[in-house]
């Protein structure tokens, strides 16, 4: 024998004599070694080949898996939004969606609102302040300037007892003044008149047709031998009222005046208004408006 058919005769008996734990090497496609598909983002399909099992029979031939088709889409890996899942508003009624707004909107807005109420606010306050200093420099300077604080206090508060009994300032402009058929009274302040016997309270009448002041209580006067007591009354048709004049004294602020210019050149001097500035802009609206209609 020689050395080629001895080496053939020893490879068949290795074979032979294994052990039956014994597992022969699978035999491998060589499809099923490469390499995995590279998968990239916009999606795509790819090839890949079955893992095949090793045969425990080295007699039998083991057959490729036939190949199959992957297939995959980008949207499966993308997170999904509200926005884009499906509605079904369209098949049932009872299914509805409203958007909400984002928070930091809704958190802006709501500073813009109590940032407009707190100016709306300050403003207001700023406009209350104000006209309640002035009121309270008006009533002070208007009991300063009777002879008496306390006797002008309690005049006012029997002016305001008298307005409530006879049924309000209009009942007691038509009692106290002669007035034409449709004469209305529109505005009514508590003054004073200036006189030669010195500041008279009062209240001055502002109507349709004319000017008319009366003093609060009646004051006395010689006749004769005599004392007579009787209502001080100004009585000034607009067609007779030449000018309207606010002025204040220079020495103090707080006393301020409402000068009335007849068309004979007298002059009537009205102060201590308790409403200063609404008496001076409706006395002077009342004549501009008599004007012009007299024109």
């Amino acid at each position: 024998m020689d050395k080629r058919s001895g080496d053939q005769s020893d490879t068949n008996k290795l074979e032979g004599e294994h052990s039956s734990e014994y597992a022969p090497y699978p035999k491998l496609d060589p499809e099923d070694v490469a390499p995995p598909p590279q998968e990239n983002g916009d999606g795509g399909t790819s090839v890949v080949g079955s893992q095949s099992h090793p045969s425990t029979n080295n007699n039998k031939s083991t057959s490729p898996a036939p190949r199959k088709s992957v297939s995959w889409k980008s949207e499966l890996t993308s997170e999904t939004t509200p926005s884009s899942l499906p509605e079904n508003r369209a098949t049932n009624s009872y299914v509805s969606s409203s958007p909400e707004a984002s928070p930091l909107s809704s958190v802006k807005k709501t500073m813009d609102t109590v940032r407009d109420a707190l100016l709306r606010w300050r403003t207001k306050v700023g406009e209350t302040s104000k006209a309640a200093e002035d009121l309270a420099e008006n009533v002070w300077q208007h009991l300063k300037t009777g002879p008496s604080i306390a006797d002008a206090a309690m005049g006012r508060i029997a002016q305001g007892t008298k307005v409530l009994a006879e049924g309000g300032y209009e009942k007691i402009f038509q009692q106290t003044f002669d007035t034409v058929p449709e004469e209305q009274l529109q505005r009514s302040y508590a003054c004073y008149l200036s006189t030669s016997a010195g500041p008279v309270m009062g209240i001055l009448y502002l109507s349709t047709e004319k000017l008319a002041f009366c003093s609060d209580n009646p004051l006395s006067y010689k006749v004769g031998n005599q004392t007579e007591w009787s209502y001080y009354k100004v009585v000034i048709p607009f067609h007779q009222v030449k000018a309207v004049n606010p002025s204040a004294s220079r020495v103090s602020r707080t006393e301020k005046y409402i000068q009335v210019i007849s068309v004979d050149n007298h002059e009537f001097w009205f102060m201590g208004f308790v409403h200063y500035e609404d008496a001076a802009k409706c006395l002077q609206e009342a004549l501009q408006g008599h004007n012009s209609q007299s024109v």
